[in-house]
C-alpha cells in the first residue's frame, strides 16, 4: 500500500461514515458490562424503525470513565449516556437529533474529560477496535508511511529522542537513547518485543489500549523495527487479557492484508513479522529478562545485568523492549512533531501519562494527563473525590513496587522525578486512592503478599525476605509487634532493594518504607509497649 492507496482507503472510509446522520458508539471494553447486549439491542431498534440507511451502531474502545459505565456516545453533538442498559436502546434511538434522555445524560463539562489532554487515548472510545478502516480513516498508519518513504532510521531515532520520551513501562528510560543503543548493536538478526505483562493490581492501562486502539501499537512498533533493524517481533500479552488477544490477533491479520506488515511493507524492502505469545500470568515476567527467557519457551525468571537485551536479548541477539503505552506514544510523536510532544509536560517528563485511577474515588477510570499535573487535580477535579462522605488519607503509586504518598504532598507534580523524591514511582501508570477507613499496614500487607507469592524464587532476599518481611507486618497487624521487630522490618527492607537480583525484590520493599516514612504513628500504636511483660518474646 502506498501513500495515495492509505488516503484513498480513508477518504472512501470517510465518505461511508459521513453518509449517516447519527453514530451511536458503544464502549465495548471489558469495563463496561453488558455492551454485547446494548449493541445488540440499539441495531434491533434501529432496524425496526427502518434507520439503518441513517442510523450506525458500532462499537468503541474505552471511554475511560469505568465507574459509570456502560458509556454510549453520540456523534454529531457528542452526547454522553452513562450507566447504560439494554433496555434502554428505544429511548436512546427516539431521541436521537432532540433532547437527550435526562436520566442518562452525562454533563459534557465533567472535569473527567474536560481536564485530561488525549494523545495515546485521542482514538479509544472514537474508532471500532476491530476496524483496520477506521484507524486509517482517524490518520492511521499515515506516520508509518512517511517513515518508511522519507526517513532514515537514525532520522527516526532522532525525532524520538528529541521528543524526550522516556519508557512508560516504569523505570522511565528514555526511549530514544534506548532505540540508538540498539540501532548501533552488532548482530546479524534483531528483535522487537511490545511487553504487555501488566499485572500490577489495579492497573489496567495496557490492557485498555490493546483493547481500543490495537493499530497504534502495531504502528508504534513497525516504526520502531524500521528505526532500530529489527525484522521480528512479538507481542507478550497476559493470556488473562482475552478480549485484547482476540483483537491483536485481528489487527495483525487486517495490517498483513493491507501491507502494512509482513514482506516489503508498503513497497519497500522492509520486512517485519509479528506474533502473540501469552503470557501465565507470572509478575515477574514483566521484567524484561525473564519475559525473553518465557518468550524462548523457557521459564520466566530474570537473570544478572549486563548483558542487557539492547546487546544481548532474545536467542542472543539485540532485542528492543518496550511497554504498550511507549509504543502508542511514536506514532503521534512522528505525526505532530518532537517539539510538540516535548513541549508538554516539564523538564525533564515530557509527553501525558496514562493512569488507572482506581480505590476510594468517585471516578474510577482511566484517564491521560499531562505529566506535571498535581495529585490533587487528578483526584478531586478528574477523579472527583472521595465518595461517601470520606476523606483522602493517600495515594499509592507505581503498584506494589511504588509508595503511598500522604495528604501533605497532594500539590506535587506527577513526574519520574518528583514522585522518586516522595518515595514512590511513576511505575506503569498504577494509581490507587485510600481514605480514612483503611489501615496503611493493611495496605502494605496487601502488596507485600502480592510481592511474596509473585516471587519467583530464584534469589534468596526475594525469596525468603519478602516472607519474612510479610511475616513481621501479621505481627503489627494483630498488634503483637516490639521494636526489635520494626528494626527488623526496616533491615530486611534495606536488605532486599540492596540484595535482590532484579526489580520485583529491588522494588518490593517500596510501599513499607514509605508508609513507615509518612505513616509511622500507626506502626508504634500497633507496638506492644516495652514494659509489657510475657508477650515481648512471643
Amino acid at each position: 500500500m502506498n501513500r495515495e492507496e492509505l488516503k484513498n482507503l480513508a477518504d472512501e472510509h470517510s465518505r461511508h461514515l459521513e453518509g449517516f446522520t447519527h453514530h451511536i458508539l458503544v464502549c465495548a471494553g471489558l469495563g463496561c458490562p453488558d455492551n454485547e447486549a446494548i449493541i445488540a439491542g440499539l441495531r434491533r431498534v434501529v432496524a425496526e424503525q427502518h434507520l439503518d440507511k441513517q442510523v450506525l451502531v458500532r462499537k468503541a474502545g474505552c471511554m475511560g470513565l469505568c465507574a459509570l459505565g456502560p458509556i454510549v456516545l453520540i456523534q454529531p453533538g457528542e452526547i454522553t449516556y452513562h450507566n447504560v442498559h439494554p433496555g434502554d436502546a428505544e429511548e436512546i434511538v427516539a431521541a436521537l437529533g432532540k433532547e437527550p434522555v435526562p436520566r442518562l445524560l452525562l454533563s459534557e463539562d465533567l472535569p473527567f474529560f474536560t481536564r485530561q489532554y488525549k494523545n495515546v487515548l485521542a482514538l479509544s472510545g472514537r474508532i471500532d477496535p476491530e476496524s483496520i478502516e477506521d484507524y486509517i480513516a482517524a490518520g492511521g498508519y499515515g506516520s508509518l508511511l512517511g517513515v518508511l518513504t522519507t526517513m532514515r532510521p537514525a532520522d527516526v531515532i532522532r525525532t524520538v529522542q528529541e521528543s524526550g520520551l522516556r519508557g512508560r513501562g516504569g523505570a522511565g528510560y528514555p526511549t530514544g537513547l534506548k532505540w540508538a543503543t540498539v540501532a548501533k548493536a552488532l548482530g546479524e538478526k534483531k528483535f522487537i518485543i511490545c511487553n504487555g505483562d501488566e499485572g500490577d493490581p489495579g492497573a489496567f492501562m495496557d490492557r485498555s489500549i490493546l483493547e481500543s486502539t490495537p493499530h497504534a501499537v502495531l504502528e508504534g512498533m513497525i516504526i520502531a523495527a524500521y528505526a532500530v533493524g529489527a525484522n521480528r517481533g512479538y507481542i507478550y500479552v497476559r493470556a488473562e487479557y482475552p478480549l485484547a488477544v482476540k483483537r491483536l490477533q485481528r489487527a495483525i491479520h487486517e495490517a498483513e492484508r493491507k501491507n502494512l506488515l509482513g514482506h516489503a511493507i508498503c513497497g519497500t524492502s522492509f520486512d517485519l513479522t509479528l506474533q502473540l505469545r501469552l503470557g501465565a500470568g507470572a509478575f515477574v515476567c514483566g521484567e524484561e529478562t525473564a519475559l525473553i527467557a518465557s518468550v524462548e519457551g523457557r521459564r520466566g525468571s530474570p537473570r544478572p545485568r549486563p548483558p542487557y537485551p539492547a546487546g544481548k536479548g532474545l536467542w542472543g541477539c539485540p532485542t528492543l523492549i518496550n511497554n504498550v503505552e511507549t509504543y502508542a506514544n511514536i506514532a503521534p510523536i512522528i505525526r505532530c512533531g518532537a517539539e510538540w510532544f516535548a513541549s508538554i509536560g516539564t523538564e525533564q517528563s515530557k509527553g501525558t501519562k496514562v493512569f488507572a485511577l482506581t480505590g476510594k474515588i468517585h471516578n474510577a477510570g482511566l484517564v491521560e494527563v499531562p505529566m506535571g499535573m498535581p495529585l490533587r487535580e487528578i483526584i478531586f477535579e478528574i477523579g472527583g473525590g472521595i465518595p461517601d462522605g470520606h476523606t483522602f488519607k493517600g495515594v499509592q503509586t507505581g503498584g506494589p513496587s511504588g509508595g503511598c504518598i500522604p495528604e501533605e504532598f497532594l500539590d506535587a507534580p506527577v513526574s519520574y522525578e518528583s514522585l522518586s523524591a516522595l518515595g514512590s514511582i511513576m511505575g506503569s501508570g498504577g494509581m490507587i486512592v485510600i481514605d480514612e477507613t483503611s489501615s496503611m499496614i493493611d495496605v502494605v500487607k496487601y502488596f507485600m503478599e502480592f510481592c511474596m507469592e509473585e516471587s519467583c524464587g530464584k534469589c534468596a532476599p526475594c525469596r525468603t525476605g519478602t516472607v519474612q518481611i510479610h511475616r513481621l507486618l501479621t505481627r503489627f497487624q494483630e498488634r503483637q509487634a516490639t521494636a526489635d521487630d520494626l528494626a527488623m522490618l526496616e533491615e530486611l527492607c534495606d536488605l532486599l532493594k540492596s540484595a535482590s537480583l532484579c526489580g520485583l525484590g529491588q522494588s518490593a520493599p517500596n510501599p513499607v518504607l514509605s508508609s513507615l516514612r509518612y505513616f509511622r504513628q500507626e506502626y508504634l500504636d500497633r507496638m506492644i509497649p516495652a514494659d509489657t511483660p510475657g508477650e515481648a518474646n512471643s
